[in-house]
């Protein structure tokens, strides 16, 4: 039985490689905005993706010295702090999606997946809007739609 063992993927490296991978993947992911990469590599850089998402989001000195012990490029840092971090501010929580791919990869069949950051221009599909969102903007709402003549619903 699998009881309090490490709940993450091994993917078939050792754990420097592996680290060394999602590094490298996690600096690619917020370059780009989306990669396209297996479903076990996607799910387990969603992790790591949002930690430090995470740390843009407290915008403090030492949440940018340990952001950029993850990220390999100094301008990648700087988008994520400058763009990323305010973008996320009123989401508590999940900034990527794992979506998987009709087609698995050719030549060894492994199933692929999109990973993508929610509420970016361009997305594939739109995200549900965050209820410190909704409060913020959609609190007059009602009074809106009867000023309109507009029934709410």
């Amino acid at each position: 039985m699998r009881k309090r063992l490490a709940q993450f993927r091994k993917l078939g490296r050792t754990p420097e490689h592996k680290w060394a991978m999602l590094r490298n993947m996690v600096t690619s992911l917020i370059k780009y905005e989306r990669i396209v990469t297996t479903v076990p590599k996607a799910k387990e850089l969603r992790h790591l993706a949002d930690k430090v998402v995470g740390l843009a989001k407290k915008n403090t000195t030492h949440a940018q010295q340990l952001a950029a012990r993850v990220i390999r490029e100094k301008p990648v840092t700087e988008k994520l702090f400058r763009v990323l971090g305010p973008r996320y501010l009123d989401r508590d929580g999940g900034y990527t999606r794992v979506m998987k791919l009709a087609r698995p990869r050719k030549g060894d069949n492994a199933p692929m997946a999109v990973i993508e950051y929610v509420d970016r221009p361009g997305e594939i599909r739109a995200a549900r809007v965050p209820q410190r969102r909704k409060e913020k903007y959609f609190k007059n709402l009602e009074e809106v739609l009867k000023g309109a003549g507009i029934e709410p619903v």
